[in-house]
């Protein structure tokens, strides 16, 4: 689908969709516990759709069943360990690039613990049984290696623990995980006084049913304050708070976008704002940022951060991005590529962006890259353009936000919307 925006600016109150990350923890919680169970507050994307799909395929009994994830990498990574304690092992593929993404964790894992795995004619298949014991991964590749993990051992009939060899990112998204077992009846958490280094597993352990509500994402709410930020006239509602969700960090980098000082409670670490020309603290930032941000802990936060930088005073530094390489699309390329053709000013590092902020973008064609997060931050872009700007593969939306373009109209957004083929 080929949508085609006439810029205007935004204006009215949205509630951003259930968050996708928590929905997927909560299914498979939901399905391990068995009858019994009501979560609320579900969407119908294409992601949550590949989770529910997988996890019937689980419960069928089918010996070596093949479970296609569609290009949904959470449900790829959780649903990996699962199968093997649940199956013996199963049979995955995928669209998209996501049987492209990296899964050497895992790889190195079962080598170790002698279980067969082979990917080949797009098609991963495990075949063994896990172990109660150490399990020894880096943290600084996925969280959803450990989640994966955290949904399986507790189903062994002895102890394990997870240990991280290297610093956790995404630190967010695993107490997410938590968050989720303890609803459902199972223990784990981290060893005292170790840091968020290893995590405790007892084994013997049973999903009981729950009754559970998601909350809206923080990951989507992302785009919406950055529309807010660059001059629509957007409230963002329904949000929890407190959540623990580690996106809700977006409303201390957007005070930090706008310059303003930080309330407290920064939940994830963030490097400051300064002035133009001033002395660098931090030489690990570029002479010349006013805004520099590590987004290594939520990395989902860059595309919406970068459609805002782009129209900012100053210039913004997003660092340690480089897992946004193996997302839907190339996340950091695209974000350059599409962002320049409307006339934004970035440079693309190895794992960063360097934003220059313009008065004024331009209109164009540009192309989601079949990635749902690059075609939000377009359409957001959009609303500061000269002339209208045209987006190919705009339905690749609906992997996580069916209702986008919806919402987007609803606020005022002035679309054409033309299918192709």
């Amino acid at each position: 689908m080929t949508v085609t925006i006439t810029p205007k600016l935004l204006a009215g109150s949205i509630t951003p969709p259930p968050s996708k990350s928590q929905a997927h923890r909560c299914l498979i919680a939901a399905a391990l516990a068995g009858q019994g169970s009501v979560v609320r507050n579900l969407a119908d994307s294409q992601d949550i759709e590949a989770t529910r799909r997988c996890m019937s395929a689980l419960e069928s009994g089918e010996d070596m069943p093949l479970l296609d994830c569609g290009e949904s990498g959470s449900t790829l990574r959780f649903l990996i360990p699962v199968a093997l304690a649940l199956r013996g092992g199963a049979r995955f593929t995928g669209h998209g690039r996501l049987m492209e993404r990296p899964q050497k964790p895992y790889f190195d894992l079962f080598a170790e613990k002698g279980i067969f795995c082979e990917q080949k004619d797009n098609v991963l298949t495990v075949r063994g049984r896990l172990e109660p014991g150490i399990y020894s991964l880096p943290g600084n590749v996925s969280s959803q290696f450990v989640t994966g993990l955290l949904y399986a051992l507790p189903l062994l009939d002895g102890d394990s623990e997870i240990r991280l060899t290297t610093p956790l990112e995404s630190v967010g998204y695993v107490s997410m995980t938590l968050q989720a077992l303890e609803a459902f009846g199972v223990r784990a958490g981290w060893k005292k006084g170790g840091g968020c280094r290893t995590l405790l597993v007892p084994g013997a352990q049973r999903y009981v049913p729950a009754e559970v509500t998601v909350e809206a994402d923080w990951s989507q709410a992302g785009f919406w304050y950055a529309a807010q930020g660059i001059g629509s006239d957007v409230t963002v509602t329904g949000m929890n708070p407190n959540s623990i969700q580690g996106d809700r960090i977006i409303l201390d980098w957007g005070r930090m976008l706008r310059g303003e000082p930080l309330s407290g409670g920064v939940t994830v670490p963030v490097l400051g704002r300064a002035r133009l020309g001033e002395t660098r603290k931090q030489p690990q930032t570029p002479r010349g940022c006013s805004v520099s941000i590590d987004v290594s802990h939520s990395p989902d936060l860059v595309p919406p951060l970068a459609a805002w930088g782009a129209l900012m005073e100053g210039t913004l530094y997003l660092k340690n991005a480089a897992r946004l390489r193996m997302k839907e699309s190339d996340r950091l390329s695209a974000v350059r590529e599409e962002l320049c053709k409307l006339g934004a000013r970035v440079e693309e590092g190895p794992d960063s962006l360097t934003i220059t902020g313009v008065d004024h973008l331009t209109g164009g064609v540009t192309d989601a890259h079949n990635d749902h997060r690059i075609a939000m931050m377009l359409a957001i872009a959009a609303t500061r353009a000269d002339g209208p700007v045209t987006i190919t593969g705009a339905e690749s939306v609906r992997k996580s936000y069916p209702t986008f373009w919806a919402d987007y109209v609803r606020l005022g957004g002035c679309i054409v919307k033309e299918e192709e083929g």
